[in-house]
């Protein structure tokens, strides 16, 4: 989308310095393209689908539904509402006009010009603002992030969940991690300060006649921050800030690493996507390409070392240049291949990631890296190794990713369109702004299959693919995932050749005329039910029901496991208690999938009631044990998925937890 907002998630006055193209790993020669609107903001003739292309369902209960913010119209599947929390008044712009001048005072703030912006595009940035974005979990608290500061909600009860303290601290985007009493917030925009006041900075001078479409980086403050935010939350409803790192381009997200074999530090990686700032508000940075700088802020991340005793000693130790071309040394190693985007036909040099998912207890992490998707080695946090890339031309920004639980399979998001377009509609490919789930083998990725949003939505609704995390549901990879306008789905990867979509809920468009900022930011699932952050509205909270394709046994088993924190990029292995509301779980599997005979289930089914109506005495328990060993001989598993589904079946048949 447009420069001067962002191409991802957002982000604000991208202002990077070309660099030579050097081929990624297996470029593909770029698609051809429709033809897209040149104002992301506002609705404009709809393309017409490549050859060979396909678009989403018009004949989905989704795609009509009445607008509105707050009365919209819903539609639901497997889902079921049972909470939502309006955004406090502090994090709310209360205008409903451009000439408002709490909309012209934000916009100010932020350092952009609006000489020649429309009035419409001025509000979707001023909402911006204020607007929601990622979530962290601890306990039975939720840390919800806000490019205003972040607000922290008492989830003890989901049903009942109550706002407990709203920490105001402008600066965006507010991603939040937590660990122990310690909580890291993202800060990129310019209007964040030291001291975490809202009043901003001066505004910028107004440009010069016939430079007004220009680029400018706001002038050098001493007080500015940009950069990771670490406050202190033993007191949770008044978190004090201990230590703000400053780097060169903020941080637009940030990732929590956990290293198995260091016990007293944290390290967070550090994902920048907006201008260098100058070297007089920040020794050191430069904004150079690397021909001209080696030293340059592009083409890298950075790595913070958190003493947890002593956050304030927090500090940069490395800065890993991810995209560097092994055989040469150039820092700008990789590129996107050329895109389908209107005037990205051309390869383009990528040098920064958006945001980097590390799952130490294999050892790795997946960046989504604006052109490309690469895999890391991080066995060493602080110096992290590049062991794959690739692209794909029916991508637009690599934006986030997830592994499955056993490793086998990454899914990564596209971003097309930055969160503020439509691009669901019936004449958006499929393959546009959608999930690419590619297998993970010896160290390389290849792609298997592509998931998207399967309801059109309409030309007012911002929709592409965005934030979510795995739904521990044993025997299957399924993960719950937010499409900002687009609303929730929640999609079985299991064959990743054959994604497909078990539940969903959606709203209308918040207006009918034109495109405004909202939707959900982030859907996760958290010890039992998946919290959304819609932008505008505020927090919603959902339980997941039963449908043809999923049943309550595997709702149930999802729920057997708890976690004391969630992170969502610091991916953590999910493990399943041995208990027989998992084992029925396998069950129904198994029973879908027609790998059991009916006599089999009947037994397993008896067998299981008995013991759990004996609470597991000896005689049951022996049952369940005769049970399991017919497993084996007596069934037509024809996957590996359904042949792992029996042998943790029989394990738990064999050793139940009560």
């Amino acid at each position: 989308m447009a420069a001067v907002v962002c191409s991802s998630s957002m982000s604000f006055l991208h202002a990077q310095a070309p660099a030579p193209s050097t081929p990624a790993p297996a470029a593909q020669a770029p698609a051809k393209e429709p033809e897209a609107e040149a104002n992301p903001f506002a609705p404009a003739p709809a393309p017409v689908l490549p050859p060979g292309m396909t678009g989403s369902d018009v004949n989905d209960p989704r795609y009509k539904l009445k607008p509105g913010l707050y009365n919209a119209g819903e539609a639901a599947l497997g889902m079921k509402h049972v909470a939502f929390l309006k955004k406090p008044d502090a994090f709310q712009i209360n205008a409903t006009s451009a000439d408002d001048p709490q909309v012209q005072k934000t916009i100010g703030q932020l350092g952009i010009n609006v000489a020649k912006m429309p009035k419409h595009m001025q509000m979707v940035i001023a909402q911006l603002a204020f607007a929601n974005s990622d979530f962290a979990f601890q306990g039975n608290h939720l840390f919800q992030g806000n490019f205003y500061g972040v607000n922290i909600y008492d989830i003890a009860n989901p049903a009942k969940a109550a706002l407990l303290t709203s920490l105001v601290c402008p600066g965006g985007q507010g991603d939040v991690s937590v660990y122990q009493n310690l909580l890291f917030m993202s800060v990129e925009m310019p209007n964040g300060r030291l001291d975490c006041s809202a009043q901003g900075f001066p505004p910028e001078p107004p440009p010069a006649e016939g430079h007004e479409k220009e680029r400018r980086i706001p002038a050098a403050q001493k007080d500015r921050f940009r950069g990771v935010r670490i406050f202190d939350i033993s007191d949770i409803r008044n978190p004090k800030q201990v230590a703000a790192i400053q780097t060169c381009r903020g941080s637009h997200t940030h990732t929590l690493v956990l290293d198995p074999n260091d016990k007293d530090n944290v390290y967070i990686y550090v994902s920048g996507t907006s201008f260098v700032r100058q070297k007089e508000e920040l020794e050191g940075c430069s904004g150079d390409a690397p021909d001209k700088d080696p030293n340059t802020a592009l083409f890298r991340i950075e790595v913070i070392k958190v003493p947890v005793a002593a956050p304030q000693e927090a500090k940069i130790v490395s800065s890993p240049r991810v995209f560097i071309d092994p055989r040469t040394g150039a820092l700008n190693g990789l590129n996107n291949g050329g895109s389908h985007d209107k005037g990205a036909e051309k390869p383009a040099d990528t040098n920064q990631c958006h945001d980097i998912t590390v799952y130490s207890a294999i050892g790795l992490a997946a960046g989504a890296c604006s052109g490309n998707g690469i895999l890391l080695d991080v066995k060493d946090p602080v110096h992290p190794k590049r062991l794959d890339a690739v692209n794909d031309p029916n991508y637009s920004y690599w934006h986030s990713a997830s592994f499955s639980n056993d490793g086998s399979k990454v899914v990564f998001t596209d971003e097309w369109g930055g969160g503020l377009g439509a691009r669901c509609r019936p004449t958006d490919p499929n393959k546009w702004g959608a999930d690419a789930i590619f297998n993970l083998k010896d160290d390389k990725l290849s792609l298997a299959g592509y998931y998207k949003l399967p309801a059109a939505q309409g030309d007012t609704e911002n929709c592409v693919a965005h934030n979510g995390s795995l739904v521990p549901v044993p025997g299957r990879d399924i993960e719950v995932q937010s499409w900002y306008q687009g609303g929730i789905s929640v999609m079985d990867f299991t064959d990743p050749a054959h994604p497909f979509e078990i539940a969903y809920f959606d709203r209308g468009p918040i207006d009918p005329k034109m495109l405004v900022l909202g939707g959900d930011w982030s859907a996760y699932w958290y010890n039992g039910a998946i919290y959304a952050s819609e932008i505008a509205r505020g927090l919603d909270i959902f339980e997941l029901t039963p449908t043809p394709s999923l049943t309550q046994n595997e709702i149930d088993a999802a729920k057997a496991v708890r976690v004391a924190e969630l992170n969502v990029q610091n991916q953590q292995k999910i493990v399943w208690p041995a208990q027989l509301v998992v084992a029925k779980a396998y069950i129904d599997q198994l029973t879908r999938s027609q790998a059991l005979s009916s006599k089999q289930i009947s037994t397993l089914q008896k067998a299981i009631h008995g013991a759990e109506k004996s609470h597991l005495d000896d005689k049951s328990q022996a049952k369940l044990k005769t049970a399991a060993a017919s497993l084996q001989s007596g069934s037509t598993a024809k996957s590996p998925a359904d042949s792992a589904r029996l042998q943790a079946l029989e394990e738990i048949l064999n050793h139940p937890a009560a």
